[in-house]
């Protein structure tokens, strides 16, 4: 079912362009990517069951291509324009933290952090470098897997700070299991990567961990 097929009132299009994308619902401005249906499944009914199906819009548009691959309805198409769409938020996101302090826009850190690790299936470690006016110069993704002490190695973020010229950074790593609470071993890389970082005179603003939906700032509650 298109578009053309649903009660005029009910258009997601239409009722955008009379009141403004902020009057759409999410399963609404989702219709809108996706234009069409399926047979016996309405655009909006299908664009319902896919925030379901992954946890809300951020869950959706954070998703990979062999996630959307598997769902019914979702074609070549449809898929790369999700996928720009995602790219697009990040970017934009990216270029306001490249542009403005980080501490002006602390929420937008957070929401940068979740696009690219709130949904990930597995454990990944990045850090944000910062220049001296504490704008992001890159993210990098260092370290995939059960974070310790032994697995994330601190000779390697000093040698990547070097290169960006960083004078300091935020760490971050995503639990796939929801829990944004960090564990002993969240604490102790910390003050492991802080130590190492502070001999070359780069220092850790904050760790971030992030999960769908949820974040903690070590900084903020206190435990950097």
């Amino acid at each position: 079912m298109a578009f053309k097929d649903l009660p005029t009132d009910t258009l997601p299009r239409e009722k955008l362009l009379a009141r403004g994308a902020s009057a759409l619902s999410d399963a609404e401005l989702l219709a809108i990517l996706l234009r069409t249906g399926l047979a016996g499944c309405s655009v909006l009914q299908m664009a319902q069951g896919l925030l379901d199906r992954f946890g809300g819009l951020a869950g959706l548009l954070n998703t990979d291509d062999q996630a959307l691959h598997s769902v019914k309805g979702l074609g070549p198409a449809k898929r790369a324009e999700m996928l720009a769409v995602m790219e697009l938020a990040k970017r934009a996101t990216a270029q306001q933290l490249r542009e403005r302090e980080v501490f002006d826009h602390p929420g937008a850190v957070k929401h940068y952090l979740q696009m690219h690790l709130g949904h990930r299936p597995h454990e990944i470690f990045a850090v944000l470098f910062l220049d001296s006016q504490n704008r992001l110069i890159a993210m990098e993704e260092m370290f995939r897997g059960t974070l310790s002490q032994t697995s994330v190695y601190p000779r390697e973020v000093a040698l990547r700070a070097l290169h960006h010229h960083a004078a300091s950074v935020i760490l971050t790593h995503n639990h796939p299991s929801g829990s944004v609470l960090p564990s002993p071993a969240d604490h102790a890389l910390t003050a492991t990567l802080k130590q190492a970082l502070g001999l070359l005179d780069v220092r850790v603003l904050d760790h971030i961990i992030v999960a769908q939906g949820a974040n903690h700032s070590m900084a903020e509650a206190g435990q950097l």
